[in-house]
């Protein structure tokens, strides 16, 4: 028998916040497939929901091949298709929207993440909490740029202006990272809702302390207790070694 080298756990939960009263998060959650993801609707409650909608119904309804290139390649399509729906349903309906998205994929010893906007992706390794995507928005086209300085950008004011979302534009540019996955390893995924509130110590400690389902419990309630003005999305996935146990093929009584 085949055994996955890592044993998988992972908890999804989402809340719309404090002040509105909708929420335009929608996440995927397909722990047996290997693939989660989150997206942050924008246009209102019944754009933003919708459109960030499309993206998780692309990926729910996903073929996913066994191939980690092959499936990387068709989550991007399937946001790709995604796209092209919120598009056209944008003219129908006379406004635009849209939506982030940032996708988590695991494949035997390795992980990929692929991702528009700047819903987040973050690995906590050896006590450390690591970003692995990079923000589509104004503010960190200008710390790129050298303009601004990265302990400026955190709070900025401007920092919710996107430079790239699924469902603005005719096609969407999906990037990638790609890695290899160690034991102990914790991922998370989150809208801003999480991050442009918590602090980063305090995600990091939550994520140490608590299995995935705990923390994604107390990172939403972290969230709420510091007012919550957005509507707020996590998934905390972990990957510990595997055990496997042999037993005798017969036990004589």
């Amino acid at each position: 028998m085949t055994f996955a080298p890592f044993r998988i756990e992972s908890a999804a939960l989402t809340h719309e916040g404090r002040v509105r009263d909708h929420n335009e998060d929608s996440y995927c959650a397909r722990e047996g497939d290997g693939l989660w993801a989150v997206a942050d609707g924008m246009g209102g409650h019944e754009g933003g929901e919708w459109a960030s909608g499309e993206i998780v119904k692309a990926l729910d309804a996903l073929d996913l091949p066994e191939d980690f290139d092959a499936a990387q390649d068709a989550i991007a399509d399937a946001i790709g298709t995604a796209n092209r729906r919120i598009v056209a349903q944008a003219k129908v309906r006379g406004k635009q929207m849209g939506s982030t998205v940032v996708a988590l994929l695991m494949r035997g010893a390795r992980y990929a993440i692929l991702w528009v906007g700047d819903s987040r992706a973050y690995v906590l390794r050896d006590g450390a909490l690591i970003q692995l995507s990079r923000d589509h928005s104004q503010v960190q086209e200008m710390v790129d740029r050298g303009i601004m300085r990265p302990e400026d950008a955190e709070g900025h004011p401007m920092g919710h202006i996107l430079s790239r979302a699924v469902g603005v534009r005719d096609d969407v540019q999906v990037d990638r990272v790609t890695g290899d996955i160690e034991p102990g390893d914790t991922f998370l995924l989150c809208s801003d809702g999480l991050h442009g509130y918590v602090d980063k110590a305090d995600i990091t400690r939550l994520l140490v302390q608590h299995t995935p389902d705990e923390a994604s419990t107390d990172l939403v309630e972290i969230t709420l207790a510091n007012g919550a003005p957005d509507n707020v999305t996590v998934i905390a996935v972990s990957a510990t070694e595997a055990t496997i146990l042999s037993f005798p093929d017969s036990v004589n009584a």
